[in-house]
């Protein structure tokens, strides 16, 4: 390597030669080239394999070149770096893959017709139809689920940062914890042998909003918990000083400082319970016509919308499918945005 390309230290100076900027993408480039040709020449035909190869040298050659020029300390520094890297590309390229994959094939259908029809007149191997009854369906179930999670969540971490002490606290934490591993499944059983079988309330979409409000709870709990316990104590003690009550100090500092955090959280809860399957399966049944009434008759939801159609096994179903996957992606990307949004209007002003 030439001095051009190359920092050599100066004479009576600490620093030691240090590799240009730009290494590390000639480094990805040529790894990108070698594993390529490796690969070919061994006759793999997964782009897998060849990413993998490519990872590898690229971690190896950094280390390698960095440690004869720049020494092993360095050297090392680098390879973290590149590891790191590497474990974010791992990451990414399945979630990249993924929305592709969806949005290339859920275009095809996806269109004005497709948002305001419904099946009601339309058969599974048929072409046509839409998503409108399953899209209200899910807009209704998850709606009604918010409403009855996000108070009984906020309220109960509220308790916890603020309120608990002692063995009811402790109680309350180590039901939270359990209720956030319970399966979308047992929650969908639970509902089902009380609201259905004993009470004979018979299915709707409000009984499957009751299902993924169990799913939801300990989500909202466990976030605003956490948002709760970042806000500095030294602001409820200067509100505290100034004679203002606990409660209204939890309402206008702790809460408001907090808030862009417990937004996102609920939003992350939100985008948890959108999905569910199982929950709907069991207690909203699904129809192909129009239901707006959510405690009701049975009701449509976009999860068992995607999961019916593609039991179809005919051609415009999986072409449905894919459309119908695509607009739940939208409507989760579309929830966050308007979260952020909100969060961002309503935190604190600071000043300089």
């Amino acid at each position: 390597m030439s001095n051009a390309t190359l920092s050599s230290p100066e004479p009576g100076s600490l620093r030691g030669a240090t590799l240009p900027k730009w290494f590390a993408w000639a480094v990805a480039a040529g790894s990108l080239a070698l594993g390529y040709a490796v690969s070919a020449a061994a006759g793999l035909n997964s782009d897998i394999q060849w990413a993998l190869i490519a990872a590898v040298l690229f971690v190896v050659g950094s280390y390698a070149v960095s440690a004869k020029v720049e020494g092993a300390r360095q050297a090392k520094d680098r390879t973290a770096t590149s590891l790191v890297w590497v474990a974010f590309l791992l990451a990414v390229t399945p979630l990249a893959s993924l929305l592709w994959e969806t949005a290339e094939r859920g275009i095809k259908v996806l269109d004005g017709y497709f948002l305001t029809h419904s099946m009601g007149v339309v058969a599974d191997a048929e072409p046509g139809g839409g998503i409108y009854h399953a899209l209200l369906g899910t807009l209704e179930q998850v709606g009604l689920a918010a409403l009855i999670s996000v108070p009984v969540g906020v309220l109960t971490a509220i308790y916890l940062v603020e309120y608990g002490r002692g063995r009811l606290a402790k109680a309350v934490t180590f039901f939270v914890d359990v209720m956030t591993g319970i399966p979308s499944i047992v929650a969908g059983l639970f509902i089902l042998s009380l609201w259905v079988l004993i009470l004979k309330m018979g299915p709707s979409g409000f009984a499957g909003s009751l299902a993924l409000s169990i799913l939801m709870i300990p989500v909202v709990v466990r976030s605003t918990e956490e948002m709760l316990k970042l806000v500095p104590n030294e602001l409820r003690e200067a509100s505290l000083a100034l004679g203002v009550p606990k409660w209204r100090t939890i309402l206008k500092v702790v809460l408001p400082t907090s808030l862009g955090g417990i937004i996102t959280g609920i939003m992350l809860a939100i985008a948890r319970i959108t999905g569910e399957t199982a929950p709907v399966l069991l207690l909203v049944w699904g129809t192909d016509f129009i239901n707006a009434n959510p405690f009701q008759d049975p009701q449509e939801s976009l999860p068992m919308y995607i999961y019916l159609q593609f039991g179809a096994g005919s051609d415009p179903a999986y072409d449905r499918a894919w459309a119908a996957a695509l607009t739940l992606i939208g409507f989760i990307m579309i929830l966050n945005l308007l979260a952020r949004g909100i969060a961002r209007w309503k935190a604190p002003k600071t000043g300089r």
